[in-house]
């Protein structure tokens, strides 16, 4: 499969960030960060997902997390300013975002949403995130990524249960 161009790949370009991409190999059983960090040969608290969540005042936004943490919904609510705040059932994140579990990125989502990066982030020189399809991930400076997403930094993991 030649890399191909993304959405998410355009932006990053347009803006003139520099970043690295990675495939893989897909497993549609096993579309853990674990797993995808394994493949790309990158540390786990460094490969961030993204999961879409929906507060009762602000509606939609994106949590980006480390792959080996769960989100902190009292924290992500609280960053958002919603009293309180869920993920969106699996069944929604295709008609929000664009895209599809295993693909799901900040990047050129089908709307802007709010970007919230979990603070750890910060302390890496590089993060891992998904390119908008299975079997993609750019490799790029947190701070460019929280530029390109327009994204705030907040504590939103939690060591997972």
């Amino acid at each position: 499969m030649a890399a191909s161009k993304t959405n998410a790949v355009r932006i990053l370009e347009s803006l003139g960030i520099e970043f690295e991409l990675k495939e893989y190999e897909v497993d549609p059983e096993d579309l853990s960060a674990e797993t995808v960090a394994t493949k790309i040969g990158f540390p786990i608290e460094k490969t961030f997902k993204t999961l879409v969540a929906r507060g009762d005042r602000n509606g939609v936004c994106l949590a980006v997390i480390p792959g080996n943490a769960s989100l902190n919904l009292k924290a992500l609510a609280k960053a958002t300013g919603d009293r309180s705040i869920d993920t969106v059932p699996l069944k929604e994140v295709q008609p929000l975002t664009g895209y599809i579990r295993g693909g799901v990125t900040a990047l050129a989502c089908k709307k802007d949403f709010p970007v919230i990066i979990d603070e750890y982030a910060q302390l890496y020189d590089r993060i891992s995130v998904s390119a908008g399809v299975r079997g993609m991930q750019i490799l790029l400076a947190p701070e460019d990524y929280r530029r390109a997403v327009n994204g705030v930094y907040a504590g939103i993991a939690k060591d997972k249960e």
